[in-house]
Order: C-alpha cells, then structure tokens, then sequence
C-alpha cells in the first residue's frame, strides 16, 4: 500500500456559492470528499498546506489522508479549480477510493540529468511530446511520477514508452504502440539567423550591380549626345564656308 500524504482539514457548514465565498473570505480554501458509495463530505484547507502539496510533482497522483470527526479518508484529488486572475486555488474535489477501484490517471513525466545530455550540451533543444502518460492502476499503485534520464542522450536521439519502467500493478492506457515521449533536438536559432545574412548578402549584391548597370547606361547614352551635337555643329560650320 502506497504512503498516504497527510492534509489537514476542517469541516465547514452551509452549501452552495455564498457558503464557499465564505469559506474564502475567512482565509481558507473550500472543498469536497465525495465517492465509494458514502456521503460527501464539506470540508476547508488552509491555503498555505495547499499550495506546498501543489509545489511538488504528481499532485493528481497522490494518496491523501485527510481526517475529520475522527475518521479518516484516503482520497485522491480529481479536480482543481484555481481564480482565473491570481492563479490561487479556490476549490478542490477529493474522491475517496476502495482496494477494488481501478482507474486511469495521467502521471507526470520528470526529466533527470539535463547536464548529462551531449546534446544538450552542444545547444541542442529538449522536445516534450508527452508531460503526462495516462495510466491505469489502483489508486494504491499510483506512481507520482515517470522518470526519463536524459544521460548520453545526442541530438537527434528520442525517448520512447518501451525505455521506461513502469510499476509493477500499472498498466498503460495506450499499450498498442511505442510512443515517442521526448527528443533531443538540433538547435535552430542560429540556422534561421545564418540564414537571414546570406539573404541579405545577396540582396546587397544585386543592388550593386543594378546600380553599376544604370550609370554605365546614363554615360552612354550622354556620350552619344555628345557625339551628335558635336556632328551638327561640324555640318553647320561647313555649309557657312560654302556659302
């Protein structure tokens, strides 16, 4: 059986949006423990236990103890509703759970030794294709987190399902292929900006050689009227001495 994380709670009274306004008002965050077939349970949690719970990975993955009235409950948290403007929780649903209860769960992935990675180091770029892998297990077994080691790891190379471990008692929710989880990718920062100057380069080039293209045609062409006026001016001065 998997170690329960204790949380702190207290019951709260009245139903509804006004009562659980209040419940904010009075400094602490309102909540719900509902499931295996019992009746659902009004409670509150101090914000500050909340938050240090929500810090850590595997928030939705881990097993809750939480006592009132004496009894206690092992739940798992389904849902978090936070303000839309501070981002600060302000409603959460806890279900409890029995040994027989078997359900999918997303589990965070967690990435390891980032300075052990060759392409990483070499400015390579880590590409997450899954933060989560859905997984069905009992809530017992839940792992709070997957853990991908990114050691010897090359631009280029990829992190799939099958070189992961996963628990014993878990089942993946997609077993019919070997999915991509991450990959280390080349760096593409310095390609697009390399490429930005040869552009520029040849648009510079071009420009010149319109540019040399154009005064070489204007003296050309002024060196020919130059030629003719001065035929004109011959022809002119010749028909005065004829006559």
């Amino acid at each position: 059986m998997a170690q329960a994380t204790l949380l702190a709670a207290e019951l709260r009274q009245g139903t509804g949006k006004g009562a659980a306004r209040a419940t904010r008002r009075a400094g602490r965050v309102p909540a719900v423990i509902y499931g295996n077939k019992e009746a659902s349970v009004l409670i509150s949690i101090d914000p500050l236990d909340l938050q240090q719970q929500l810090r850590g990975p595997g928030f939705f993955a881990r097993v809750f103890e939480i006592e009132i009235g004496g009894k206690k409950h092992r739940v798992l948290a389904r849902d978090l509703q936070v303000d839309p403007v501070t981002d600060r929780p302000i409603h959460v649903d806890f279900m409890r759970f029995s040994e027989a209860t078997r359900l999918n769960i997303d589990v965070q992935v967690v990435f390891e030794n980032h300075e052990e990675s060759p392409g990483l180091k070499r400015g390579g770029v880590l590409n997450v294709v899954r933060h989560t892998i859905e997984m069905r297990c009992k809530p017992d077994s839940v792992p709070e987190s997957i853990t991908v080691d990114l050691t010897g790891l090359d631009i280029g190379d990829s992190v799939h399902i099958s070189a992961l471990e996963v628990p014993e008692d878990v089942e993946l929710a997609v077993a019919d292929r070997d999915f991509t989880v991450a990959t280390i990718a080349a760096p593409t920062i310095l390609v697009e900006i390399e490429e930005e100057e040869e552009d520029e380069e040849g648009v510079e080039g071009e420009e010149g050689e319109e540019g040399e293209e154009g005064e070489e045609g204007v003296e050309g062409e002024e060196g020919e009227g130059e030629g003719e006026e001065k035929a004109e001016g011959e022809d002119k001065a010749e028909g005065d001495k004829d006559s």
